[in-house]
This record gives C-alpha cells, sequence and structure tokens, in this order.
C-alpha cells in the first residue's frame, strides 16, 4: 500500500511538472528554404535586424516562390509557411511566440545588385545596440565585425564600434572608416585585447560569433559576370604601437590594412576561416599595404585568375577592408585608421 500510494504521489508531482513547464518566448525563424534552382546565392537570416535576404533569380522573381520555414518551438508565423510570393508589394512575416509574449516581424529583402560602384552615402543603424552600416538601394549588402563588437560589450552608440560611417569622405561625401579599438572587459576575459575595424561585403552570422568568431564574417555577393579590376579611394594611418595577440609591444613593427577582392565559385559564402585558403577561389585583386596615406589615394587593382581554375554558374565576388592586416590573430595597433571611398569592380 505504501509503495502504491508513492506511485501516485510521483505521478501526480510528474504530471503537475509538466504542468509547469513554461512555454517557450522566442518567435524567430530559424531556416528560410526556398528550392535552390530559383536562387544564385544561399539565402541569408539576419536576426539583429530581421531581415531576410533572398537572391532570387529573374524568372523566380517575376513567378514567385514558396519557401518552407522552420521556427522557434511552439512558434507560429503569418503568411504561413509554404504559402506563394510575390514581390510587387514589400514583404513581411510576422512570427508570435508559443508563450504569447513576443511577437518579431522580419523583413524580406530581394537582393539584386545591378551597379558594382558602392559610394557608402546612405545609413542606417541597428535599433538596438546602434551599430551603423550602409544602404543601397535599402538593402543591406554590407556588415561589418560591429555585431560581434557588440555581443563583447562595446558601448551602444555608432561612435563606440570600430566600423561607422563618417563624413570626411571623398570630396567632402560619407564614406566607411574602420578604426583598431581596445578590447572590452568581456573580450580580454577571452584573451581577445583589442577589436579591429572590418567592413565586407556579406553578412555577419551572429550564431557564430562566440562559437567561431572568423567564421561569423560570411563573405560575397553574387556576380554574374567576370571581374577585371578593383578601385577606388582610401586612407590609412597605423596607430603608435603594434601589439601581439597578448597585448605586447612589438618593437619595430608597424601595423598594416588590408583590402582586397575575391571571385569564388558559389553558391556556398566563405568566411574569415577560408578567404585565403579555399579552393572556391578563382581570382583575387589585392592592394599593396605597405604604404600609408593620410590624404584619400586612388587605387586600381586587376583580378588575377588562378591557373587552371574555372569559373562556375554561381560566381560570388567579396570585397574585404580591415584597419589591421592582422586583425583575425587579434594583432594590431590600437587608434590604426582605414578609410574607404567609392569602391568598384570593373567587369571585363
Amino acid at each position: 500500500m505504501k509503495n502504491f500510494l508513492y506511485l501516485i504521489t510521483l505521478c501526480f508531482s510528474i504530471i503537475s511538472c509538466i504542468r509547469e513547464a513554461p512555454l517557450n518566448p522566442e518567435a524567430d525563424i530559424e531556416e528560410f528554404t526556398i528550392d535552390a534552382q530559383f536562387l544564385s546565392s544561399t539565402t541569408i537570416i539576419d536576426q539583429a535586424n530581421s531581415k531576410i535576404l533572398i537572391y532570387l533569380k529573374p524568372d523566380a522573381y517575376q513567378n514567385g516562390v514558396s519557401p518552407t520555414l522552420k521556427l522557434s518551438k511552439g512558434a507560429t508565423v503569418s503568411p504561413a509557411s509554404g504559402t506563394k510570393l510575390n514581390f510587387s508589394q514589400p514583404v513581411f512575416y510576422t512570427v508570435q511566440s508559443e508563450s504569447g509574449e513576443n511577437q518579431k516581424i522580419y523583413e524580406v529583402d530581394v537582393v539584386e545588385i545591378g551597379n558594382w560602384t558602392f559610394n557608402f552615402e546612405t545609413w542606417t543603424a541597428n535599433t538596438t545596440d546602434k551599430y551603423e552600416f550602409p544602404l543601397d538601394n535599402n538593402v543591406q549588402l554590407w556588415s561589418s565585425g560591429n555585431p560581434g563588437a557588440a555581443l563583447a560589450g562595446v558601448a551602444q552608440q555608432a561612435d563606440a564600434y570600430p566600423t561607422k560611417s563618417t563624413v570626411n569622405g571623398l570630396n567632402g561625401t560619407k564614406a566607411a572608416e574602420m578604426r583598431t579599438i581596445p578590447g572590452t572587459t568581456l573580450s580580454e576575459f577571452l584573451g581577445i585585447k583589442l577589436i579591429p575595424g572590418s567592413f565586407f561585403l556579406g553578412d555577419f552570422n551572429a550564431n557564430q560569433a562566440l562559437i567561431n568568431p572568423l567564421a561569423a564574417t560570411e563573405f560575397g555577393q553574387p556576380y554574374f559576370e567576370l571581374p577585371d579590376k578593383f578601385t577606388g579611394y582610401y586612407k590609412y594611418s597605423p596607430g603608435a604601437t603594434f601589439q601581439d595577440q597578448n597585448g605586447n609591444a612589438v618593437s619595430g613593427q608597424t601595423d598594416r590594412f588590408s583590402l582586397y577582392a575575391v571571385l569564388y565559385n558559389g553558391p556556398t559564402r566563405l568566411n574569415g576561416t577560408n578567404i585565403n585558403t579555399s579552393d572556391q577561389v578563382v581570382a583575387r585583386a589585392e592592394l599593396p599595404n605597405t604604404t600609408s596615406h593620410r590624404a584619400f589615394t586612388r587605387f586600381e587593382v586587376p583580378f588575377n585568375y588562378i591557373p587552371g581554375k574555372v569559373a562556375g554558374n554561381n560566381l560570388m565576388v567579396a570585397i574585404v577592408a580591415s584597419s589591421s592586416y592582422q586583425g583575425d590573430q587579434y594583432r594590431g595597433a590600437i587608434g590604426s585608421k582605414l578609410t574607404v571611398d567609392s569602391l568598384r569592380i570593373i567587369a571585363k
């Protein structure tokens, strides 16, 4: 009888625990899947800015597509997963959490780059963390390491981040400015003594930021020709003291910047772990970085095609810039500053 009563009590305890389990408060679109035959590149879910960037081929844009969605546990979405979309009007998805306490609205942007000249005149800010990023025809094509810096605890104001806009651009216009800044309390706890400014065509995958920071930088946008030259304007001043990854001064070494473009076979994007080593790379155009210029200087460098590499049907071009060329190893000089403007990819 005692054992029987104990069993009943245990069952009621289990049922009570099940009833008390909280409903999921998350309201995220975790996956957004479109049949690959309709895409020119992989889809990007920008959780930080509640945007979904899709790269549709012309026929798919005209005829519409039916995405399949994976949501947070128990969440609901409108329009429903599998609903056919056309893009005659802006498209939004509204996700309601299982608990009912949170709602998230995602905007769907169809990315089509018609002009590969980037002047960085229009900027906006992340609503939560306040870092800036440029827009091209109201679409975000460029990203930076700023979302990672936000996770590291950089102050939530535009001027505090390593990458931002500046009004000191070419001929008094706006431009993109990168600075190498000191690490934060959190980053130094993780062994990161400085944070370089970085700026690139592509996306920052926040899901990878704390697991593998280099993999979080997803480089490239679809390109439909063969590039010939990479041109633009830059100015650079190195910081006073070059330091190693442990924060120790390195005598006789001066910081340098990094500015280059890469043509590679997609649609899978390259990232900070493999942009210099991947077999997908077809050609590179890299600006020599041994000379500093405190005034804007024009550059023009050719794309050097790798012998034996064949350009496929899903080409991507990445443009990557950093205020410290060894910033991926957390080496550089605090105070180094690189400014770029009017970057352009010229086709053959």
